[in-house]
């Protein structure tokens, strides 16, 4: 096997893969390497379904070499590190790839380890998590066993995959609930480090509508630091003050709540708050993978170390042989799979601009959507730009929930991206 490549991606997964496929299209001679380590693909964005209970998790998941593209060359290595001035990559094996152009696609890391207890008690004890294959139909369990309680959906501070994944579980779980008739036992919390429910004012106003008919709590700046499943207990911390908790609570809330207040040296004051649970679904926080965040790609001024990037062009700032999209880039843009599929012909109409030394003319503007169901058979697909601006694709109000929008979140996309993203074709 060669090792050295015209075009070399890291990452097999949405974004390489879809990149790859268009990049052959455009030019069949072009020899490309994808390093990827992992056996098999996923398609993530169904995972909330499979937790819902209305999607088999077997359809989510491929054998990485079904969707690798023909007359490239997949390299399963795992990187440890980059050396751009050298068009180097340096593999977990010590095996060196060199490349004339890079493409930097590896996804986003899930920091399971900085919520404390979270991974020990991952997929029992009621605690569960959609981010994880595994998980996911665990979560279904929970939602379907539930006899009320408090039931507890929370966020991180960090940007993460589909922002919208961990409240879209928490609208079907009370969906479902209220359609058993246990909606008034159940004691529902919403945990976010974010400030709002929705970035985008048009598509906020309609989930908060969907927040106040559930009776959701909705605790926000803060964030989820300790879960103990044995215990049903769960930590965050937040920028309320004790005061301002306890006059929210009412007297069934007070029972179930610990509040302690601290200050730490630099005066900086934060409430600890401890929630008891009897069902739990948590997002990790998130970063870029720990090799971007070592190597000289990264954005030394961003402490999740993603790649640093021109937001527009997709090309590296300081490296011009060098593309990054998806997940590990600093573009201030959601983290979705349609941010990928209008960053992806973004990257390869400027790459092969670069190979010919003309001008870049491919531009991407902060596009993502964000499907979110807000109840069984009703979905808001909400489309936005850098910003926060909605950019509708179709000719009626996305901002109400339609059955139309939750068929083409559960049949349609599906559908699309194993037959057309992936190919190149979409």
């Amino acid at each position: 096997m060669s090792n050295h490549f015209q075009i070399l991606i890291i990452g097999g997964g949405n974004a390489g893969i879809s990149v790859a496929s268009q990049l052959l299209h455009k030019r069949s001679n072009l020899t490309i390497g994808i390093v990827d380590p992992s056996e098999k693909h996923y398609y993530q964005p169904a995972w909330t379904l499979v937790g819902a209970g209305i999607f088999d998790i077997k359809k989510t998941v491929r054998n990485e070499k079904e969707v690798i593209p023909k007359n490239t060359t997949w390299i399963k290595e795992a990187v440890a590190t980059f050396d751009p001035t050298g068009n180097k990559v340096i593999c977990n094996s010590g095996k060196e790839i060199t490349y004339e152009y890079l493409i930097v696609c590896p996804g986003i890391q899930l920091d399971w380890y900085k919520i404390k207890g979270l991974k020990e008690t991952l997929g029992k004890n009621n605690v569960s998590s959609n981010y994880d294959f595994n998980s996911a139909p665990y979560t279904w369990e929970m939602i379907k066993n539930f006899k009320g309680g408090i039931a507890v959906f929370t966020n991180p501070s960090t940007p993460i995959k589909c922002g919208g994944a961990p409240h879209k579980i928490m609208y079907l779980a009370v969906d479902y609930w209220r359609k058993k008739g246990i909606l008034e036992q159940c004691d529902v919390h919403y945990i976010s480090g974010s400030n709002a429910i929705f970035g985008v004012p048009e598509y906020k106003a309609t989930l908060e509508k969907v927040l106040e008919k559930g009776n959701i709590k909705v605790h926000y700046n803060a964030n989820t630091v300790a879960i103990n499943g044995q215990s049903k207990t769960i930590e965050f911390e937040t920028t309320a003050t004790p005061i301002a908790i306890k006059q929210s609570l009412s007297k069934s809330d007070a029972a179930c709540y610990s509040i302690n207040e601290t200050t730490d040296a630099n005066v900086n004051t934060s409430t600890t708050v401890t929630l008891n649970f009897d069902l739990c679904h948590v997002v990790p926080p998130q970063s870029a993978p720990d090799f971007i965040k070592n190597s000289p790609l990264r954005d030394a001024s961003n402490p999740l170390g993603y790649v640093e990037i021109d937001k527009n062009t997709m090309q590296h700032i300081r490296f011009s042989n060098v593309f990054a999209l998806g997940d590990c880039t600093n573009a201030p843009c959601s983290k979705t799979g349609a941010a990928i599929r209008k960053q992806a012909p973004v990257v390869v109409t400027n790459l092969l601009e670069v190979m010919d030394k003309k001008i870049l003319t491919a531009h991407y503007d902060g596009y993502s959507a964000c499907p979110i169901p807000t109840q069984y058979g009703k979905l808001m697909l909400a489309e936005f730009d850098y910003s926060n601006k909605p950019q509708m694709t179709f000719p009626f109000d996305q901002a109400k929930p339609r059955w139309t929008m939750w068929i083409l979140k559960t049949k349609i996309l599906p559908w699309l991206y194993w037959n057309k993203i992936l190919k190149g074709t979409a």
